[in-house]
């Protein structure tokens, strides 16, 4: 049996939803996240809700930007945050992909049981 080829754009869209669901996975970065949902904030507003290291955080931003679900931008000494809400739907796409899958699965697999019990009945 000839494995499934993987075309490039399907190794590409998962290495997005790789990204996306790599920065989702951390708790620090979801209580980012979080805030900015509320609207932009300084580096210096989003860090003061945690006990770190300023460079510690930093590299928590700088998943975030790196998996686009949030953008930044400098205006002098100060960087700003906001969300970037459009790459939320790679991870909306993979859930309901994934749903439904599991939906169509469990759906055949019902029918193969009320099968299975019609037959036991009749016999």
């Amino acid at each position: 049996m000839f494995a499934k080829q993987v075309t490039a754009t399907q190794m590409n869209r998962a290495a997005v939803v790789d990204d996306v669901f790599y920065a989702l996975s951390n708790a620090t970065r979801r209580k980012v996240l979080e805030q900015l949902f509320s609207g932009p904030a300084t580096v210096s507003e989003l860090a003061a809700r945690f006990d770190m290291k300023l460079p510690s955080f930093v590299q928590h931003l700088s998943v975030l930007e790196k998996s686009r679900l949030v953008k930044s931008w400098k205006q002098g000494r100060v960087r700003t945050y906001e969300i970037a809400p459009e790459r939320f739907k790679v991870a909306e796409d993979w859930l309901i992909e994934r749903r439904q899958l599991w939906e169509s699965r469990l759906d055949r697999f019902d029918a193969y049981v009320k099968q299975l019990k019609e037959k036991e009945s009749q016999a």
